[in-house]
């Protein structure tokens, strides 16, 4: 295996954090280990690496580390490692890799890669998923301290403050050809979205495609049967629920709506996506 550093996201804080290093020092042995300090900071820290002769790059942390580190890549032929050490880790779980840490660094050792495709939404890229509209309001109005409060139930919370109020549609424009309405607009390059939900069945990380969930309404009624939907893998029947898979699309709306990617915020519309086949190189069980 050739040079390996490791970016590792100390999400955690204080003692806890202190004894995931520990057992990421163990399990890792000689590997160079870099701490991030702020956000953005992995992006930065694997640009060093790659700098520095390192063509493998372990991201050490949830999906948004994850995020990072693979727009750091920068599109070069280095090789994504991942340690999931987030809350949910979508990407590592549509990847097949453990939770449990020395499974997964025990899998970095195996080398076994697989070539995906990369998305990109503007210069941003992404490994998993995106949305504009509601789930990035949710996520813009959602404080820090909600968040640790209350966990994912927080999230919860703030949609029922959101599902009261009007919201302004959304225009996607598909292939540069057809064009749908709808509220809000999940888009992803695997299955999965919030843990193990398929709101993109038809999904593959290698088929050159995006995956598109627009939804058309946003009261509560609706959003609980979209809940109970997704849960039921039944929603793209719904008559009120376009799916489709695209090379491109763009978004507009008549005002500016939220854009999330991986998780974080990132912008607003008006946005284009598109999607780079077989870009990234990721190691794999």
């Amino acid at each position: 295996m050739n040079r390996v550093c490791i970016i590792f996201n100390p999400a955690a804080r204080g003692e806890k954090a202190r004894r995931i290093f520990d057992r990421l020092r163990r399990a890792a042995g000689d590997a160079v280990i870099r701490v991030t300090k702020f956000p953005g900071d992995a992006e930065a820290q694997t640009e060093r690496a790659l700098e520095q002769g390192y063509r493998t790059v372990v991201a050490a942390g949830g999906d948004g580390t994850v995020n990072e580190v693979v727009n750091g890549l920068n599109g070069t032929a280095a090789t994504l490692g991942i340690l999931p050490l987030g809350t949910i880790n979508v990407f590592a779980m549509e990847l097949g890799i453990p939770v449990h840490l020395e499974s997964a660094w025990e899998i970095i050792q195996g080398g076994k890669t697989r070539k995906v495709d990369l998305p990109r939404v503007g210069g941003q890229r992404f490994v998993q998923l995106a949305g504009v509209g509601l789930d990035a309001e949710i996520l813009a109005r959602t404080s820090w301290w909600t968040r640790k409060t209350f966990g994912p139930l927080s999230y919860v919370l703030t949609a029922v403050g959101l599902l009261g109020r009007s919201a302004p549609p959304l225009t996607v424009t598909i292939d540069e050809k057809e064009e749908q309405q709808g509220r809000f607009l999940l888009v992803g390059n695997g299955r999965f979205y919030g843990g193990r939900f398929a709101v993109f069945p038809d999904a593959k990380l290698d088929d050159g495609l995006l995956d598109g969930c627009l939804f058309a309404e946003l009261n509560a009624v609706a959003v609980a049967r979209y809940v109970q939907g997704v849960i039921s893998r039944r929603h793209t029947h719904f008559s009120d629920v376009f799916y489709f898979q695209a090379k491109t699309l763009t978004v507009q709306c008549d005002r500016p709506a939220p854009l999330e990617v991986d998780g974080e915020l990132y912008g607003h519309t008006p946005c284009s996506f598109s999607v780079a086949p077989a870009e990234l190189e990721v190691i794999v069980p």
